[in-house]
């Protein structure tokens, strides 16, 4: 059984986890915090600092422990997720083993990202929310768990232009839909954080950002296109979750 820990939690007992789990807790502390080469998403960084973040620990992210360490996860934090704080994020590492770090293309970690969230999607016992589209071609679709929406994050170690999406361990984070509330186009406070995020995103990058970055909702928006943003500006020509979610109507 796994169990959600907070940066609080890590920072006292780190040392009891194996030693990949504490390179990866580590390593993505130094990251998120650098206050030299400052991260771009403004409320992740926020949510590390305030400890609002939770965090998890999965097994090689293509075996079936990790499709249920992550369904056990996500269950727990939608829980307790609104009890965390303003800026509330899950982040999952995943064991990478030397075979997927030395040999996984971004393109391959995508398909191993689409099929986790299809697998865990399976495994779901509650019913799809009935506010959300369950087709992902909806402007208004958003991966769901546990009657749960969810932005979902996807880092791998094969990033190499998106230096944003780069990360010593593949890694999922799951933002709340609630998260964004007042982080979205009809505030100005929402307006701003966007504006100063795809700044701080293109000085981080060296590259423009993606197209397919936009807000959640418009009608020429596609969420899961953001979701795993490849090193160049192509997307999948469908998405891969599209079957799963069809099988759940």
């Amino acid at each position: 059984m796994v169990h959600l820990k907070s940066k609080s939690w890590l920072d006292h007992n780190g040392k009891e986890l194996p030693a990949w789990q504490q390179d990866a807790f580590r390593k993505f502390g130094h990251m998120i915090a650098d206050d030299e080469r400052m991260y771009p998403c403004i409320p992740g960084r926020q949510g590390y600092l305030t400890d609002s973040l939770r965090f998890g620990f999965a097994a090689d992210p293509r075996s079936d422990k990790a499709i249920e360490e992550t369904a056990q996860l996500l269950y727990q934090y939608g829980e307790c997720s609104r009890d965390t704080g303003r800026y509330a994020s899950l982040v999952i590492f995943f064991e990478t083993p030397t075979d997927m770090t030395a040999n996984f293309s971004v393109e391959d970690y995508e398909q191993v990202f689409w099929s986790i969230l299809s697998r865990v999607s399976a495994k779901d016992p509650v019913p799809w929310p009935a506010h959300i589209p369950q087709d992902p071609s909806h402007h208004a679709w958003e991966f769901c768990y546990s009657g749960h929406p969810y932005f979902a994050f996807c880092g791998t170690p094969a990033h190499q232009v998106r230096r944003s999406r780069w990360t010593p361990y593949f890694l999922i984070t799951f933002q709340p839909r609630w998260v964004f509330e007042e982080i979205n186009d009809s505030t100005a406070f929402g307006r701003n954080m966007k504006s100063l995020i795809r700044q701080k995103l293109v000085e981080y990058d060296g590259v423009p950002a993606h197209p397919s970055l936009k807000w959640y909702g418009q009608t020429d928006n596609l969420e899961w296109e953001q979701y795993f943003l490849r090193d160049d500006e192509s997307v999948a020509p469908k998405c891969p979750f599209a079957s799963m979610a069809m099988k759940k109507k």
